[in-house]
């Protein structure tokens, strides 16, 4: 993990636009078994505990958050196709995409939070005799044009949902090349249309059920994974103070008092990876509120120590900042989203009932 995140970190400013998609990071990850964490030996992976995981995710996301974002994506498919009990999609994909040979992500925002509110489907599915066909776009796709295969999911006219491993060669698919974001532009993520594309039985990972997403296990969206991220970029964030403190004694107590609230959410965060009932401040909605507002702090201190320089495209207090921003928006659940507005607003949180 030392050499592997000292690899990520050197790289990690190259990954700036749509054009500077990190494949030479991911396929270091690749090389270092990162992609068979969560697999028993049995199958070809390591093995490693949730809470082992979680420590993995902190490290890399510190080290470079646009990789591990991919990342993140990249093993929700992974772990969709292997949730899924259908072998012959498991013996086709899983060892090209945990060698890093081939990758996968996934396409099922519009299944849970995007574009929900459409009388119609953002991605229809339409029974055929040999399988599905699929007309639409999944909204947000990470590494949409890189994708060797698509984990999407679609919608019956009935309701019921299906997920589904689609290869990206397959007729019909058009991938977007990256939208230009704010930062993780060079996450290359952009909606992907389906134009009446037909797919296998055969590829059906879930489904047809209603609520398809809470059949199987998938990439944990929008709960403790994004915390877990948002707590590595902050560490990144309270690393340069630290290293700062070190010359500058005026960000001693500062550094020291952001590093120890910092170190108490790492542990709750961990606590709750692992199940812990007996441990307090261990509920996930807290700790992503926690998580969101400490990345904006940190990265903000490390903004306020880098001064002027830290407002130079490039530099590191810039991105992390950037980054963090992201927090606010990636599958930020309501409660979390008001109680932040809330505060910025300095009233108290409402009652959603009244």
């Amino acid at each position: 993990m030392d050499a592997l995140c000292d690899a990520l970190r050197h790289s990690a400013s190259r990954w700036q636009t749509n054009a500077d998609w990190p494949g030479e990071s991911l396929a270091l990850c690749g090389l270092a078994g990162v992609y068979r964490w969560f697999l028993p030996q049995s199958e070809g992976g390591i093995g490693w505990s949730a809470e082992d995981q979680t420590r993995g995710y902190l490290r890399l996301a510190e080290a470079d958050f646009t990789t591990t974002f991919v990342i993140t994506q990249y093993m929700g498919a992974i772990r969709r196709i292997m949730s899924s009990g259908n072998h012959a999609m498991i013996d086709h994909w899983i060892e090209r995409l945990v060698s890093g040979e081939q990758f996968g992500t996934v396409g099922v925002s519009h299944l849970t939070t995007s574009r929900r509110h459409l009388s119609r489907p953002a991605m229809l599915a339409t029974e055929t005799a040999s399988g599905f066909c699929l007309d639409g776009l999944s909204p947000w796709v990470t590494g949409a044009p890189h994708a060797d295969m698509f984990v999407v999911g679609a919608t019956m006219a009935d309701g019921r949902e299906i997920l589904a491993a689609v290869p990206a060669s397959t007729p019909g698919i058009v991938a977007g090349k990256g939208i230009n974001l704010i930062a993780l532009s060079a996450s290359c993520t952009d909606q992907v249309r389906f134009d009446s594309v037909a797919i296998d039985r055969e590829w059906v990972l879930a489904g047809p059920a209603e609520n398809v997403m809470s059949v199987g296990s998938g990439g944990s969206t929008g709960g403790l994974q994004t915390s877990t991220l948002a707590v590595g970029v902050s560490r990144a964030a309270t690393n340069f103070l630290a290293d700062e403190a070190t010359r500058r004694p005026e960000l001693r107590q500062v550094s020291a008092g952001l590093t120890r609230e910092l170190d108490q959410l790492q542990v709750a965060l961990i606590q709750a990876g692992r199940g812990d009932d007996t441990a307090t401040n261990c509920d996930p909605s807290i700790i992503r509120g926690d998580a969101n507002r400490l990345v904006m702090r940190t990265t903000q201190a490390a903004l306020v120590a880098a001064k002027g320089a830290g407002f130079i495209e490039g530099h590191l207090a810039g991105r992390l900042c950037q980054q963090a921003l992201f927090f606010l928006v990636w599958s930020c659940p309501p409660p979390v989203s008001q109680s932040h507005l809330c505060e910025l607003a300095g009233i108290e949180q409402m009652d959603p009932w009244q």
